[in-house]
């Protein structure tokens, strides 16, 4: 695992207070101990989380302010690009000026996030960090892992890339990883179509 020489003291908890989301960072944190493929020379593209061409999992998370958001409500039937991310991960710090350019290119065509996960990090110091940014995509709390379950995300800066089908088309793993031209390949010349509700069941 891609550490970015933290060091994880026995004192640090994520989700202090609530019961739920101690349980759930301990089972992040088992998920984020596991060896990825990648390196930080090596972009890991189609390597890490879900194979290319799984349909994008629905995960329950909270935004800054402890609401309970759905990540499928998050994308909104758009293409998306979702980066796992944590206040301490260096290599996510040295990926944010893609970020930042994928947002500002591509904010109207894609949903830009980032999924916090609740390892060594409170929602509380999230929301300090993304207001002292100035961050303006949305970062969405993973309270007990629910999308770092769902998508295998074994480290911090692995990103996932959803087409307009809801689909897999990218993943890697970070800071070297060409996210504006990743986004780019995957909404195409003509742009994305925005998925549309499944009829309901008569």
């Amino acid at each position: 695992m891609h550490t970015d020489g933290v060091r994880h003291g026995p004192g640090v908890r994520a989700g202090v207070g609530r019961p739920t989301g101690v349980i759930g960072a301990a089972a992040v944190a088992i998920l984020l101990a596991t060896v990825g493929a990648a390196t930080a020379q090596d972009t890991g593209e189609g390597q890490v989380s879900l194979p290319i061409g799984t349909a994008g999992p629905d995960a329950s998370l909270e935004d800054l302010d402890g609401n309970i958001v759905q990540l499928q409500d998050a994308v909104g039937g758009r293409p998306a690009l979702i980066e796992f991310w944590a206040s301490w991960c260096e290599q996510c710090e040295a990926l944010q000026p893609q970020m930042d350019a994928v947002h500002a290119q591509f904010g109207d065509r894609a949903e830009i996030l980032a999924v916090a996960v609740a390892v060594a990090q409170s929602q509380r110091r999230v929301r300090r960090h993304v207001e002292d940014a100035g961050h303006s995509y949305p970062f969405l709390w993973d309270a007990d892992g629910a999308a770092v379950r769902a998508y295998k995300a074994t480290t911090t800066s692995i990103v996932v890339i959803l087409d307009s089908d809801g689909d897999v088309a990218y993943t890697g793993v970070g800071p070297d990883q060409d996210l504006v031209g990743a986004l780019r390949r995957v909404l195409g010349p003509d742009g994305p179509r925005v998925r549309q509700p499944a009829p309901a069941a008569q």
